[in-house]
């Protein structure tokens, strides 16, 4: 039998790359265009339909299970609906599923990008190993996605696995989302990178201001990780504090359901091994003493190439 492939989407508001992919994890071809999100829903559609025009051809004939599409914003399913993507422009209501199956005449899924990333790492990344698990983005928010017996867990209306808006502290700060204490208010990136700004003020010679030449605009937690390696205190207590706030979330999660793992991601989850180990310790310390055995939080393996390995992999 041919060995099967599917094709993976990743729907960014400046990119679209497509990958094709085989059951083993293999990208076959790639394609990347500008998603030309200032424009509108039928000019990011062409954009998607040209991606995959070009890497159809390197399929050799062999079977296409499907499309798998990884999109920003809430996905409405069944149906591969969006719904108002952020940073996409004229973008309402569009039937993006049924958009791309009318061209190709093949299965097409859609579905939130954490929730795809999820999926990436379920099948072909951190997760294999583990049909259970939370997965976190760790980027400028905090999102997230459920895999449970192996599959991603959408919820009533697929805004399951939104763990960036448990809140941490019901009187604490405001977060974007319009409630207070939300983990994300205090650990995303944004959020991170102004506290630091703000600890500086009163720690003039740390040497994050160093890494980043004066320039506290530049601050990122990638600054404040290689500062926390060379030493500093004040980087090592910013992140510290940023994994146990996390951590105290994912207790809250382990409790809820009954998990023991969890695989994170994102941009800020290549901080060093020692907020690893202060998140750790923050579920372990979060959880009921019955559920603490095998604990394990677990770095993604897919980076940048995760939202295409999850597209593919919900159609294969």
């Amino acid at each position: 039998m041919a060995q099967q492939l599917a094709i993976g989407v990743d729907l960014g508001g400046t990119t679209v790359k497509t990958g094709l992919i085989d059951r083993d994890g293999k990208i076959i071809a790639q394609a990347k265009l500008p998603t030309l999100a200032e424009e509108n829903p039928k000019a990011v559609i062409g954009q998607i339909v040209k991606t995959i025009q070009e890497v159809i051809p390197h399929a050799g004939g062999k079977p296409i299970a499907g499309i798998g599409i990884g999109a920003p914003g809430l996905i409405q399913n069944p149906g591969g609906i969006v719904k108002s993507p952020p940073n996409m422009k004229n973008w309402d209501i569009v039937p993006l599923a049924n958009e791309i199956s009318n061209v190709f005449q093949m299965r097409v899924e859609v579905d939130n990008d954490a929730n795809v990333a999820a999926v990436a790492e379920a099948k072909f990344g951190a997760g294999k190993d583990y049909p259970n698990f939370l997965f976190i983005i760790w980027g400028t928010g905090v999102g997230g996605g459920i895999i449970m017996n192996g599959q991603i867990y959408r919820g009533l209306t697929g805004g399951a696995g939104e763990v960036g808006h448990i809140s941490i502290n019901y009187d604490g700060l405001l977060c974007n989302c319009g409630t207070n204490g939300c983990v994300e208010a205090y650990v995303g990136q944004r959020y991170l990178s102004k506290r630091t700004i703000e600890k500086l003020k009163s720690n003039p010679s740390s040497k994050i201001l160093e890494l980043v030449g004066g320039d506290v605009e530049k601050i990122s937690p990638m600054y404040i990780s290689k500062a926390a390696e060379a030493g500093d205190v004040l980087a090592n207590e910013i992140l510290v504090e940023a994994g146990t706030l996390l951590g105290v979330m994912i207790g809250g999660v382990m409790n809820t359901l009954d998990y023991r793992v969890t695989v994170i991601g994102g941009g800020v989850s290549a901080v060093g091994d020692f907020v690893y180990k202060a998140i750790h310790q923050s579920v372990q310390k979060n959880v009921q003493k019955p559920l603490r055995d095998g604990i394990k939080i677990v770095r993604a393996q897919l980076g940048n190439d995760a939202g295409i390995f999850g597209a593919a992999g919900m159609v294969l």
